[in-house]
């Protein structure tokens, strides 16, 4: 019995598409474990991982009901296609009371259950009802920031970084400073338009609306520095409103509040140096 010459070269191919198909998936096991989110995040904070079980658990929910709603519209497509000969229309109805209960009840019952897992994960992130170790307010102004370091009763204010596209920008960004395995209540307030306190590699974001002060609490887990940014179009150079935040562990966090302390920046920036919300011109506003 002759074999094809061609069955070696074949199972050599296949051989090689399968090991480079294993090694992509092992490398990016990791990027699918955390929903294509940023690189940092998982076990960033104490919130990290219930924000990625909750965007994998809702888009595997939706990828359920695409795959559902595909396979019935190929299915009906395939066994109700028009054939050869076929000169009448099929039996039309008017009403199916239980197929309508079903494509109302069914829905209903999913949107519940994401508002409710939704609901109990924002509820947890939020929370501020437990006593932080360290309080810190952030205060965002056009464009940049300033950071007041309550319990140490020191400061530090940002100026506008100047984006020239060359190395070395990034050390200049303001930063904030935060205690490794401490809890810490960041409250956030601006002193003009509207802005956004964003650190993607925690996955946390929140407003930062005129007159309103939010607040939020974390557990940084992670050493390492974390890029953060303004999530809020406040006017012409938005882009340039970045910062750093790096998490150190509690001892350089006390030896950096006693160089602010060293270096005169004693006491908290309050509203006194708030923009009179009357004089913002409105094509810089809150966008």
């Amino acid at each position: 019995m002759s074999t094809s010459p061609h069955r070696p070269r074949r199972k050599v191919v296949v051989a090689a598409l399968a090991a480079v198909t294993a090694l992509g998936l092992s490398g990016c096991s990791d990027i699918v474990q955390r929903g294509f989110l940023p690189e940092q995040a998982p076990g960033a904070t104490n919130h990290t991982d219930t924000v990625i079980s909750l965007w994998n658990n809702a888009w595997i929910a939706a990828l359920a009901v695409g795959v559902l709603v595909w396979g019935l519209l190929l299915w009906c497509i395939v066994v109700y296609r028009k054939r050869k000969g076929d000169n009448e229309l099929p039996v039309q109805l008017r009403y199916h009371v239980p197929l309508e209960l079903m494509y109302t009840f069914v829905p209903i019952v999913m949107i519940g259950v994401l508002f409710a897992f939704t609901s109990r994960s924002m509820g947890e992130i939020v929370d501020t009802s437990a006593e932080p170790d360290v309080h810190i307010e952030v205060v965002g102004k056009r464009w940049s920031w300033d950071f007041n370091y309550t319990d140490a009763d020191v400061h530090y204010s940002g100026t506008q970084v100047v984006l020239t596209g060359q190395e070395g920008v990034a050390e200049t960004l303001p930063t904030l400073y935060l205690p490794q395995g401490e809890n810490v209540e960041i409250s956030l307030r601006t002193r003009d338009v509207n802005h956004a306190f964003w650190v993607p590699g925690f996955l946390m974001k929140l407003d930062m609306i005129a007159g309103r002060t939010n607040a939020f609490q974390i557990v940084p887990q992670e050493l390492g520095t974390f890029e953060g940014k303004c999530a809020e179009l406040c006017g012409e150079y938005h882009a340039s409103m970045l910062f750093n935040v790096e998490v150190v562990t509690p001892e350089e966090f006390e030896e950096k509040m006693a160089e602010y302390r060293e270096a005169g920046n004693t006491g908290l920036l309050g509203p006194e140096y708030d923009t009179d919300q009357a004089n913002v011109p409105s094509e810089e506003g809150e966008g």
